[in-house]
């Protein structure tokens, strides 16, 4: 069985990221201009930083582990000509041993980032080094004070570096307010990875881990040509290109075309697994070709389109198939459910004018018909009111027409056509 990293091995390194827990031993860095060029290089042991910068670097750091598995954070597996001499895995192992001490290795590091990250702006490459003594745990997630292994890796965070914008602000020295000066400021990663990944509380070599803030256009140039990886799709990728495989078949412009897109949402939503209150987590139902066939026809597409679709599902996604959870989009779940609590309160709309309208045709009885055959009368007012009430009406002469009379006190109120009057 294949061991991949979870949500639990990332926060435990997450976790660590605090001032009386971090044990990063070294950062260096590069800052890089628009045109490529290294503008300057930092190299500091991490612990000795004063204050103010340690946590701004430390939250930068940080940064690496936020989000979602299989979205924000990737496991990219090192393809095996890669761990062979020359390859990235090799590199990267050189330069996790040197612990970040080797200028011409940090120099080759830089230049490989430089060449393969395709970016437009100044930006800043952070890599820092840890050994991470992980403690054993018990079967009950006890931990004993004896160290499991050594957990050493690498973590880089590539952040962008723009230029404040442009505003009035207090000159100090001068006592009045004047034009603001415009400071080149370090924003959160854009890009960052692990290495090695983390997996089942130990050390794993043959992977990294990848992390991107934006998931719908993340940097697969470096994950290849940095990374030496295959590119692997974000969750947000996949819900994006199944949908666009759903659409060109199915269509999207009528409203028929619509609630079957929002059908199949509602079926695939069907199928995730709800937490457990233990906080366990769910088993990922991963969807096959079949699967998907199935969701396709459940929700009311013909053989032709659901084979379409299947096919091009399996030339897009290959080995690397979504979850359930990455293909549902949560705003079309609720658009959906707002239409059919729509419907059905049209549903029971209709229904009340069809008593309604019983309810004022009622039948005559033969004898009044004057016939043999029952017919059918319909009245122009009907009334409803407490029983109490029935005794009080009467018929009046009122300016030569005649009318029903209805006592009413001051305290009582009415509704004609369900709509309630001031009498």
């Amino acid at each position: 069985m294949v061991i991949t990293m979870n949500k639990k091995d990332i926060s435990e390194l997450k976790r660590r990221l605090k001032k009386e827990t971090c044990t990063f031993t070294r950062m260096c860095g590069c800052y890089v201009d628009a045109d490529r060029n290294k503008v300057t290089k930092i190299a500091e042991t991490f612990l000795n930083l004063e204050d103010e910068e340690f946590f701004k670097y430390l939250e930068l750091a940080k940064k690496v582990f936020s989000g979602n598995i299989g979205n924000q954070i990737l496991e990219l597996p090192f393809p095996a000509a890669e761990e062979e001499t020359g390859g990235k895995q090799q590199f990267l192992m050189g330069l996790r041993e040197s612990k970040l001490k080797n200028d011409e290795l940090l120099d080759t590091f830089y230049d490989m980032v430089i060449d393969s990250y395709d970016y437009v702006g100044n930006y800043l490459i952070l890599l820092f080094h840890d050994a991470y003594d992980v403690i054993t745990k018990t079967s009950d997630n006890s931990k004993l004070d004896e160290s499991e292994e050594v957990y050493e890796y690498l973590l880089c965070a590539i952040c962008p570096v723009n230029l404040t914008k442009p505003g009035l602000g207090y000159r100090v020295d001068e006592n009045r307010i004047g034009p603001r000066v415009r400071d080149w400021v370090v924003g959160v990663p854009d890009t960052g990875f692990v290495f090695p990944a983390f997996t089942d509380r130990s050390s794993d070599i043959h992977s990294v881990i990848f992390y991107t803030r934006d998931t719908k256009t993340p940097h697969s140039e470096f994950m290849e040509a940095g990374l030496g990886c295959e590119g692997k799709l974000t969750a947000t990728e996949k819900k994006i290109t199944f949908q666009n495989i759903v659409k060109d078949v199915i269509g999207e412009d009528n409203e028929e075309s619509k609630v079957l897109f929002m059908d199949i949402q509602d079926n695939l939503n069907d199928m995730i697994e709800i937490p457990a209150e233990d906080d366990t987590e769910p088993e990922p139902v991963i969807l096959t070709s079949d699967t998907i066939a199935g969701v396709l026809t459940e929700s009311g597409l013909t053989e032709e389109q659901t084979a379409v679709i299947e096919k091009n599902y399996k030339e897009c996604f290959r080995e690397d198939l979504p979850t359930a959870e990455y293909l549902v989009d949560p705003k079309i779940i609720e658009a959906n459910a707002k239409r059919k609590d729509r419907l059905e309160l049209m549903g029971q709309v209709e229904n009340l004018k069809q008593q309604l309208e019983e309810t004022r045709t009622l039948p005559v009885s033969e004898e009044e018909n004057g016939d043999d055959i029952p017919a059918v009368k319909t009245y122009d007012v009907i009334l409803r009111v407490k029983p109490e009430k029935v005794g009080q009406i009467h018929s009046q002469i009122i300016n030569g027409k005649k009318c029903l009379v209805i006592p009413m006190d001051e305290d009582e109120h009415a509704a004609v056509n369900g709509v309630n009057t001031t009498v």
